[in-house]
This record gives structure tokens, C-alpha cells and sequence, in this order.
């Protein structure tokens, strides 16, 4: 019948070729990761967070010195009185992917984030990629956050030089490396806490996180107090409210647009979630837009207290507040940063044994990593890994040169998870991996024999393509239909591609450059309007949980979204992406040598989506 098809190498250079292409788009049952399937043998996570949990992740791994230092770099150099304007407009941007992260979030509720919607549906190459990029991200990210604990620390204890002897930042004779025992003992006390289970280690960030933000609500009103004692000195200035203009304000956006990258340790929560169509959705969206709210509502305070050229670049808060008589403020403050950067090392520790943990599952990382503590009820073995290497690397090394590392793998994340919003929108497989506890119950429904030498993504049966004419031509049937949004997909993502490295490289000469900037708007805009025009495919219904969140604005919000990221990773620079490549390249040999070899599609039978409930016999293996 042509339904079932085995993905097992042929003999023969030219199939062996094949199969090898055909391994990198191989794609994942939506569930076979949350335990109701091929991996039935794991240990599932705990069910424990609600609504307020997901905020305390979402809000505690946002909010971090960003906003305490962030502030003054951006409003000297690119935005002056209009800063609350760029922090709006990096929150709009975000929440384009915090939309595309609501639905799939809300679809596919299981561990993993973008490396796991990425699984299901563009491919397994662009999977494995995806997660090794989120494992270099945590990890650089909890180092470089660790490392910035100390000073703050010591600050409050009176300066640089206050911290006891054995927690105190001291240079290695003979070599250029300063040691950081603080970040490090900083670290393990984090991991410990993560150990404990995922409900205590969430309540104890939102406790941190609720100091953070009482700070944030101190310099708020506070602040707004002096301003109208002073008549905001800040916005009467004669260089107007946009001293850079408005390239410097979204110049600024683009700055700032990193404060908000935390809100995706939600979604890698998925699978703990005791409700996961509502509160994942809400979790993302709520924290994002609070967030947004107090970064706003703080710019424009500051801004108001000290006009932007005479701020601190590295202390611009407590600075403010010093400069109008309020010393103690700045302990205060200094304070409400340790909190924000402890809320941020939990946060940025806390998914990536999620990650490690669903990628080992999958096959691609050894089980070491899948095992789940059967009291706690948490990735230990990942969370010990995780601890460790983030441990080591804050201690011996100041990783804030490899601090733009952590934007490709954020960056990264977001296009991918908006190009997968389009594929489930127009082009959802329409074969899965039947599981393996049903291969022996599908012989009685379709025969293996005439078809285990076809592609992955075969063709589908011609009786089921229901060709239609109507009088003046053709209709688009669905098979078409599916061909025709699939190559614009790709028209948009290769013309937002040009459109951004036109748009960023001035190196290049003028005519080869605005020649770039057609073409590549024109494959973008072509590709919008036949995918305006087309009708999306009625599979999206059923592909995944039903009932969830719904991302609005469809193709548009998702394309902008890509065109906004694929522009912001252009713009890392050539230094960033050289680090990245090498870092991808040791991923590539991992997946050549062990992932590939050993993932769990290897010996995948497929099955059309239509016939997975027919051949299970049951609901516990309905797609629906």
C-alpha cells in the first residue's frame, strides 16, 4: 500500500549516499520523547509546576544585571531619553518568538524546547544542531553569570577586596589566569538545590526573584519621586528625545534585545507541567510582558534622574541615586543585582539537563544523561554534568569574551522554532515512526516488503490525493498545495537570509549590495503572499495536543520573526561565529561517530499519520 517505510541502509555507494542525506531529516514522532512511547523504559520527570512556577522561571531568568548595567551602556551610546522606547521595541521583537514558543510549547509539552520542536518537524540534523548549540549557551551562559557574582558580593560587604580570603578572586602565579572560588561554590549550591527537585529548587528562585523585583518596584517609585522633585531633568535637553536619531534608538533595540532571551527556560519545562496547554502559554507570555514592563518603567526613571551622557556606564542605578543624596540606595541596588544574577545562574542551569537529558532519549547522547532520579525526580546525572563543567569553566576562566557565544544558540533557537510554526501550519509530516511496541501488530495492516527501500518523506499514495478540476483550470489539490508552501518556506527563509547580510555588510560594493537587498526582498515577498494566499493545511488540527495556544498573524509573525533574528545573527560578528563554528564542528563529529549510529530512529519504521490510531488499536497511541 505504500504507507510503511524502513529507513535501514541499502548496500551500495550511491544508496549509501542517500541514506546518510536521508538520516538528517529524519523526523520524530511528536510524543515519543514524553515517555508513552519509544522510550517507555525512562523514568518520567515530576508533574509539579503551575502557573506561578513558570512565572518565577520565566520573570528569574530574565531579569539579570542587564537591567542594572545594560542601562547606562545603551542610553550614552545609542539611545539617550528614548531608552524605555528601545526596550519596548526589543519586547515587541521577542514576543514575536515568545508567540512561536506559546504553540509549540503548548503542542508538543516534553523536554528539549526548540532542539525537541525542531526534532519533529524539520529534521534530525537541524535537531542535533540545535541542542549542541543550547548545551554551549547554558553553559557559557551560567559561567559568565557566576563569574559577576563576586564583585557585586563584594560590594555589599564593602569592596573589592571584602570577601573572606577563601572565596576572594586571586591571580595564578606565572600565568595570566585569574581563579573565581566564589563563582564556583556559587555554582555547586546552585546544582545542589537543583538536585533537590524541581518544585524546591522553583520556589526557592521565587523567592529570589520576588526580592529582585521589590528592588526594581524600590527604584521605580523612589525614583519617579526625585524626578518630579527635580523636574526630570533627564528629558529637558536641547539635543531633543532622540539625540541619535532613530537608527540609534533601534540600535539600541538590538542591544537590549538579550535582556529578554530568558523566557525559553520555560518551554524547556514543558514536560513538568501539570497543565501544559494553559500554563505554558500564559508562563510565557505573562513573564515576557512583566518583564518588558519593569525594564521600561526603570528606563524611564533613570533616564529622568541623570541626563543620559552624565551616566555611570557600569553602575547607572545606583549612581543616580547617589548623585542625589541617597547613599544607601546603592546597597540596596547592589543588592537586588546579586539577587537578579543568582535568580539568572539557576535559570541558566536549570534547562540544559532538559536538554541533555531529551537528546539522550532520542539516542544521540549516551543514557547517562536520560536517567531520572526515582525520589527526586529530576535529570540528576545531567544536572551533576551540567554543574561541574559550568563550575569549572567560572572558576578558572573570565568567559565575558565568549559572552556573545550565548546569542547564536539563542538566535538559533528562535528562527528555528519560527520556521517550525510554518511547517505545522502548511507542511505537518504526514508520516511519523510507528513505535516499536506496534511494529509487530502493523504486519497484519500493511505490508513492508515493496516499500522498504523508499525515501523517508515518500510520496503519498495517489488514491488518497483527491485531484479535482473545475471548468477554467485545475484545482489546487492538497498535494500540490503541500509542494507549493513548502518551496516558499524556503524562498522566505533564504530571502530573509540575503535581505539581512546585504543589509549588514557595508564592505560589500554599493550595486552588489542593493542587488542582494532585491533579490532577497523579493524571494521574502513572494514568499509571504503565496503563503497569505494558500490555504493552511487541515492536518494542523490534529498534529500535536489540540486546545492549546494558538500563534496569531500566520505566515507573517513567524517571517518577520526569522528576518529579525537571521538580521541580529548576522550582525555577531565575524570573531563570535569563528569561536561558534569550531564548538559546531566538534558537534558534527559527535553526531557522525555516536549520534547517528545510535539514535532511536535508526531502524524507524514510518507510517502515515492517518493510520497510526488503526494500526494501535488503542487511544494511548492516538496522534491526537
Amino acid at each position: 500500500m505504500g504507507f510503511m517505510v524502513n529507513t535501514q541502509n541499502e548496500g551500495g555507494s550511491g544508496n549509501h549516499s542517500w541514506a546518510c542525506l536521508r538520516n538528517l531529516v529524519r523526523r520524530k514522532q511528536f510524543d515519543s520523547s514524553n515517555g508513552k512511547t519509544e522510550t517507555h523504559h525512562h523514568q518520567q520527570l515530576a508533574k509539579a509546576l503551575t502557573f506561578p512556577h513558570l512565572i518565577a522561571i520565566g520573570v528569574g531568568s530574565t531579569i539579570g544585571a542587564g537591567v542594572y548595567i545594560l542601562v547606562g551602556t545603551v542610553a550614552r551610546e545609542h539611545s539617550g531619553p528614548a531608552l524605555a522606547f528601545s526596550f519596548l521595541i526589543a519586547g515587541i521583537s521577542a514576543g514575536l518568538s515568545a508567540f512561536c514558543y506559546a504553540e509549540l510549547s503548548s503542542r508538543f509539552p516534553s523536554a528539549g524546547s526548540a532542539y525537541h520542536y525542531s526534532y519533529i518537524c524539520i529534521g534530525e540534523g537541524v535537531a542535533w544542531l540545535i541542542g549542541w548549540a543550547l548545551i554551549l549557551e547554558y553553559t557559557i551562559g551560567g559561567a559568565t553569570v557566576a563569574r559577576g557574582i563576586s564583585p557585586n558580593l563584594a560590594m555589599i560587604f564593602g569592596g573589592e577586596d571584602c570577601l573572606p580570603i577563601i572565596l576572594a578572586r586571586h591571580q595564578i602565579p606565572g600565568l595570566d589566569i585569574v581563579v573565581d572560588p566564589c563563582a564556583a561554590v556559587l555554582v555547586f549550591i546552585v546544582t545542589g538545590l537543583l538536585c533537590l527537585g524541581v518544585k524546591e529548587s522553583t520556589f526557592a528562585q521565587g523567592i529570589v526573584t520576588t526580592a529582585n523585583v521589590f528592588v526594581m518596584l524600590f527604584v521605580i517609585v523612589v525614583g519617579s519621586y526625585l524626578c518630579f522633585k527635580t523636574g526630570w531633568v533627564g528629558y529637558e535637553l536641547p539635543t531633543g528625545y532622540f539625540p541619535y536619531g532613530v537608527d540609534g534608538m533601534l540600535t539600541g533595540s538590538a542591544t537590549v534585545f538579550f535582556a529578554y532571551i530568558g523566557f525559553d527556560s520555560v518551554a524547556s519545562m514543558a514536560e513538568e507541567v501539570k497543565n501544559p496547554q494553559r500554563d505554558l502559554p500564559l508562563g510565557i507570555g505573562l513573564s515576557l510582558m512583566l518583564c518588558c514592563l519593569l525594564y521600561m518603567m526603570v528606563s524611564v526613571v533613570i533616564v529622568g534622574l541623570v541626563p543620559y551622557y552624565a551616566m555611570d556606564p557600569d553602575t547607572p542605578i545606583s549612581s543616580a541615586f547617589a548623585s542625589h543624596g541617597i547613599q544607601w540606595a546603592a546597597y540596596l541596588i547592589t543588592l537586588g543585582a546579586v539577587m537578579a544574577l543568582c535568580s539568572v545562574l539557576m535559570g541558566s542551569i536549570l534547562p540544559q539537563p532538559r536538554i541533555l537529558m531529551a537528546m539522550a532519549r532520542d539516542g544521540l547522547l549516551p543514557s547517562f544523561f536520560s536517567n531520572v532520579n526515582q525520589r527526586t525526580q529530576v535529570p540528576i546525572n545531567g544536572t551533576i554534568t551540567t554543574g561541574v563543567c559550568v563550575a569549572i569553566l567560572a572558576f578558572f576562566m573570565d568567559v565575558s569574551q565568549l559572552a556573545g557565544m550565548v546569542s547564536v544558540g539563542t538566535l538559533v533557537a528562535f528562527t528555528m522554532v519560527a520556521i517550525s510554526v510554518l511547517i505545522v501550519r502548511y507542511v505537518p509530516p504526514d508520516e511519523v515512526p510507528l513505535p516499536s511496541s506496534l511494529q509487530e501488530n502493523s504486519s497484519s495492516h500493511v505490508g513492508t516488503s515493496s516499500s522498504s527501500k523508499q525515501p523517508l518523506l515518500c510520496k503519498a499514495d495517489s488514491s488518497i490525493v483527491n485531484k479535482e478540476k473545475a471548468q477554467g483550470g485545475w484545482v489546487l489539490n492538497k498535494e500540490n498545495r503541500r509542494k507549493l508552501a513548502g518551496w516558499n518556506i524556503i524562498f522566505t527563509c533564504i530571502g530573509n537570509f540575503l535581505l539581512s547580510y546585504a543589509a549588514s555588510s557595508f564592505l560589500l560594493p554599493g550595486l552588489l549590495r542593493y542587488s542582494l537587498c532585491g533579490v532577497g526582498g523579493l524571494f521574502l515577498l513572494v514568499g509571504l503572499i503565496v503563503l497569505s494566499c494558500i490555504d493552511q493545511d487541515d492536518a494542523r488540527h490534529s498534529f500535536g495536543h489540540s486546545g492549546g495556544f494558538i500563534c496569531p498573524f500566520v505566515p507573517l509573525l513567524p517571517i518577520v520573526c526569522i528576518l529579525i533574528n537571521m538580521y541580529l545573527l548576522v550582525n555577531l560578528g565575524a570573531a563570535t561565529w569563528a569561536r561558534v563554528s569550531v564548538w559546531l564542528f566538534i558537534g558534527v563529529l559527535v553526531y557522525i561517530f555516536y549520534g547517528r549510529k545510535n539514535s532511536s530512529l535508526v531502524n524507524a519504521v514510518y507510517v502515515s499519520t492517518a493510520h497510526v490510531q488503526e494500526i494501535g488499536g488503542t487511544s494511548g497511541h492516538s496522534l491526537a
